[in-house]
């Protein structure tokens, strides 16, 4: 009897670690390796979406509050310190196979990532996926190096330096402001082959030939390169010294100064058509002229000289007035502006104020004051030309003034710089009009006054000085008196 009760108890613990190892097991899920989407991930700014399937079982075992995520491995496939790269909302994956999508950290670059899956309720992980190329072009445009000088030239015996351009000239794009990105430098062998040289954002060269850099994104295909530049070696003589223009040949002066640039040397010189450009002694020069310019590089043991003509895109203009012009009251002057302007657009200002109804090529002045127009090109080369000019209202020679005056200062400010008299007595009047020294000495007779006196220096000798004058119309009136003239 002892011995059948022992056999009930034995037996029912049996069963209780069988229903909890089959509750244990029913808790456990498989997860299955993740199928890539894709061949390799080449991910930019516009493109950086990615998916991977996989399966588990069984579904029933999953928590409510379970959890998918995706590592990533580091560029060699290792998932020692793996990157979380998704991670799915609690319970929002019930059923098997799942497509999860994801995007790549900007710090990816290399040629063997590791995807794996992983619950965390309950916790499970897949083994890792197969080996992909994965990249993020952070950058992914043309850059520029050896500020874009097409040639240069070391010394026999010497080497030449060339660099990624940063920033570099007018809208490069420098790679070098991306800390995570890696350079591949290269020498042409052909027209379309080449050959790998070294890494680095710098490379010293001292064999001739023609070189360049790309960004290295590995076997994702990118527009992130350099310009070629073509290396000579100067065995004796002068070199030819390349200069390029930053906003190209011929430029538009719209878009602000171009820089003209040159090979590295040790010191330069700057001329513009045969004339030397003082202070014009860097490996750069801006100017928004055209012209002929020329550059003497000092290499060392040898030199290089160069040259380009410059030409701008600035459109042709004219007017067809004078800097000063005279007119008299009520008349107006006719102002064309004649243009090669593509859609041109015109300003007219009088004494810095906008004209607001004058948008034409053409305007009717009747005011005196300053004028400035302004011709815009708004189509191609968007840039501007501005002509200033002035209107002048004539002076009248004979004003109608009621008396004689005594006083005249002739100080060139437009105001009682000659004698002015009474209209009855000047030009056409047939009066005579006699000016003397305090001496006698005559200094003006005549018959047709044009209130001009004095026209020349009077040479005086005190600060003022007082002259007589006799006026006698031709019935005999006589007017007489004295004039101070102030110095």
């Amino acid at each position: 009897m002892y011995t059948t009760k022992i056999a009930y108890k034995l037996f029912f613990i049996l069963c209780f670690f069988v229903l909890l190892n089959q509750g244990q097991l029913n808790a456990q899920i498989v997860i299955g390796t993740p199928n890539l989407g894709f061949s390799q991930a080449c991910a930019s700014d516009t493109f950086n979406t990615y998916s991977t399937t996989f399966v588990f079982s069984p579904a029933s075992a999953l928590n409510a509050s379970n959890q998918f995520t995706i590592e990533m491995s580091d560029a060699d496939g290792d998932f020692s310190n793996a990157t979380v790269i998704y991670t799915s909302s609690p319970g929002s994956i019930t059923t098997s196979p799942a497509t999860l999508s994801f995007s790549l950290p900007e710090t990816t670059a290399g040629e063997n990532y590791k995807i794996k899956i992983k619950s965390s309720a309950p916790v499970a992980s897949s083994s890792g996926s197969t080996t992909f190329a994965a990249y993020y072009k952070i950058q992914d445009s043309p850059f520029t190096i050896n500020n874009l000088v097409a040639t240069a030239a070391y010394c026999s015996g010497g080497n030449y330096l060339l660099t990624i351009d940063n920033p570099g000239s007018g809208t490069n794009d420098s790679p070098l402001n991306y800390a995570s990105l890696t350079f591949n430098w290269f020498k042409e062998t052909g027209p379309t082959t080449s050959v790998f040289i070294a890494e680095g954002a710098s490379l010293t060269v001292n064999e001739e030939g023609t070189y360049f850099v790309e960004t290295n994104y590995g076997t994702c295909t990118s527009n992130s390169f350099s310009n070629r530049v073509t290396i000579s070696e100067v065995l004796s003589g002068e070199a030819e010294a390349g200069i390029s223009s930053s906003l190209g040949n011929p430029f538009c002066p719209g878009q602000g100064f171009t820089t003209l640039s040159t090979l590295a040397g040790n010191s330069y010189q700057w001329f513009k058509n045969g004339v030397v450009i003082p202070e014009a002694t860097n490996q750069m020069y801006e100017t928004n002229e055209s012209g002929t310019y020329a550059v003497q590089v000092d290499l060392g043991n040898c030199s290089a000289t160069g040259a380009i003509e410059l030409v701008s895109e600035l459109f042709d203009a004219s007017i067809n007035v004078s800097e000063e012009n005279i007119i008299e009251e009520d008349e107006m002057l006719s102002i064309i502006i004649t243009t090669t302007a593509i859609d041109p657009e015109f300003e007219w200002y009088l004494d810095d104020e906008l004209i607001t109804d004058a948008t034409e090529d053409y305007y009717e002045a009747s005011e005196p004051g300053t004028y400035r127009v302004i011709a815009s090109e708004t189509s191609g080369c968007i840039a501007s030309r501005a002509f200033e000019f002035e209107i002048i209202e004539a002076i009248n020679p004979f004003p109608d003034v009621e008396k004689i005056p005594n006083i005249v200062s002739p100080n060139g400010d437009g105001f009682n710089d000659t004698w002015i008299i009474p209209t009855k007595y000047v030009n056409g009047t047939n009066t005579k009009v006699m000016i003397m020294t305090n001496r006698g000495k005559i200094v003006l007779q005549t018959d047709n006054y044009l209130n001009n006196w004095p026209e020349t220096n009077l040479n005086l000798t005190s600060v003022n000085q007082v002259f007589y004058y006799v006026i006698t119309t031709p019935d005999n009136d006589t007017k007489k008196g004295s004039i101070t003239v102030v110095r």
